[in-house]
Parts: structure tokens; sequence; C-alpha cells
């Protein structure tokens, strides 16, 4: 069954903010950086340090950030629903259910984290990451 998380986009301080939230709610928080990752070498040098993924697991709860927004954010458009699907037949039913009367934002496609992933927007606005993690447990 898939599971919802909250996934929140910032102006550059995702790493701030973050460990604000470890600090005042505890957990385990994990940090990849742009110049971490894969994608280092298709982004402009000055994005090196901004936060590519940021999740934060407090007990069976996950906080999610990134400062890789799709604009220049301002309050109440800061998050996202994170859908992680236990299926690559699940996350394509929903994307396809979720993505209708809507807007197919990124298609799925598969990804460096080895997952499916894409994002869309739903016909009332809300944006919505779907992601399937090929290495987990059926």
């Amino acid at each position: 069954m898939a599971r919802i998380n909250p996934y929140l986009n910032f102006n550059d301080n995702c790493r701030e903010a973050m460990n604000f939230y470890k600090d005042s709610l505890g957990g385990e928080l994990t940090i990849i950086t742009v110049g971490e990752s894969p994608m280092a070498a298709q982004m402009p040098p000055a994005m090196k340090d901004s936060i590519l993924h940021a999740s934060l697991k407090i007990g069976d709860n996950m906080l999610m950030g990134s400062d890789m927004r799709r604009k220049q954010l301002t309050d109440g458009d800061t998050v996202s629903l994170s859908l992680n699907c236990s299926s690559e037949e699940e996350i394509r039913t929903c994307y396809k259910k979720l993505s209708s009367g809507g807007k197919a934002d990124h298609p799925l496609e598969n990804t460096f984290w080895n997952a499916i992933f894409g994002d869309l927007t739903d016909k009332f606005g809300n944006h919505w990451l779907l992601n399937y993690d090929k290495n987990q447990k059926q």
C-alpha cells in the first residue's frame, strides 16, 4: 500500500530548516547535496551546495525537503505530497489517476537512485511526487 509523506520545498534554506526540525522533533536526518549526486555535472556550479533531497525519519514517519523548487516559492505553496508506492503497477496506476484532469509535470521515469519517479499537479492544484523504490522488499 502506498504511503503519503509531506515534502517541503525551500528557497535555498533546506539544510537550516531540516536541522531545525531535527532539533525540534528528533529523528535521523539524511541530506544529499546537488554536488554529491550524479546530477552535479548537469547543474550550475553555484548549486553544488543546494539540497537535492533531505529526509528526516521520525519513528514510522518521514518529513522530506529540497531546495530544488519548481518556481520561486511564496507562503502557502511550499508543500508537496510524496506518494511512495509499493509496486511498479501501483505507481503507474496512481500517476494516471492523479494526473487525470491535471498536469503531468514530469512523466514517470527510471532514476539514478534506482526508482521510478515522476511528479504531477492534480486538477485541484496540489503537487504530487510519486516514487517507487525498486530495492524495497515486496
